[in-house]
């Protein structure tokens, strides 16, 4: 079940990953379907770097993650990794354990969580589309010519991530959801409007990096 396609990652990056379901299906049906989402987020994205901002629409979802690392030890505890460091989730691992890459790490959650959903559903088959994709600013497929920053864009990380930041959060409104970001409760906007203590986003590294006031 090809879920995931090869991303090229390089540490101390910015990138922009999303998905939506196959076909533009839904892919969350539920609260609980949220929440267990989010849960598998914490456990295979973190260990490789900083979530600075997330939206979980009904049929796709969409990442802004700072890269530290791109391959890693997998730990024997399902979703950890274990790499000698300073890291929380720190375990040791035999030194014939294979690496484990951020593209791995991205294929099985998504795996994972296809199997959780097709047995919730009764369904068998791909529920996401089979190519994740993940862009660094280098080329931004949302980003029209006739923007007047369109240049400074491509090539300023600040520009393109705070760009990135805005459109990722207002998803919910352009789609219809809602009215404002803040009504939508599958995002990381509460988290940064402080109207929710949340802990899987660096706030603060999304600040410093994107030059948030």
């Amino acid at each position: 079940m090809p879920l995931s396609h090869y991303m090229k990652f390089q540490p101390n990056a910015i990138y922009h990953i999303y998905n939506q379901g196959n076909n533009r299906q839904q892919i969350f049906f539920s609260d609980e379907n949220y929440l267990f989402f989010i849960k598998k987020m914490r456990a295979y994205l973190l260990p490789y770097g900083d979530l600075l901002c997330y939206c979980l629409m009904p049929n796709h979802f969409h990442w802004l993650f700072y890269v530290r690392e791109v391959c890693l030890l997998p730990s024997r505890r399902e979703g950890n990794v274990g790499v000698t460091g300073s890291h929380p989730d720190i375990t040791f691992t035999p030194a014939s354990a294979k690496l484990r890459t951020l593209n791995d790490s991205i294929g099985i959650l998504l795996r994972s969580y296809t199997r959780a959903i097709n047995n919730q559903e009764e369904r068998t088959g791909c529920l996401f589309r089979e190519e994740t994709k993940a862009k660094d600013g280098w080329e931004n497929f949302h980003l029209q010519v006739s923007h007047p920053d369109y240049g400074k864009l491509l090539n300023d990380w600040e520009l393109y991530g705070i760009h990135c930041f805005h459109y990722i959060h207002l998803n919910p409104v352009a789609a219809k959801m809602v009215d404002h970001p803040e009504d939508w409760p599958y995002s990381s906007y509460r988290d940064f409007s402080g109207a929710r203590k949340g802990t899987l986003c660096n706030k603060q590294l999304a600040i410093d990096l994107l030059g948030l006031i």
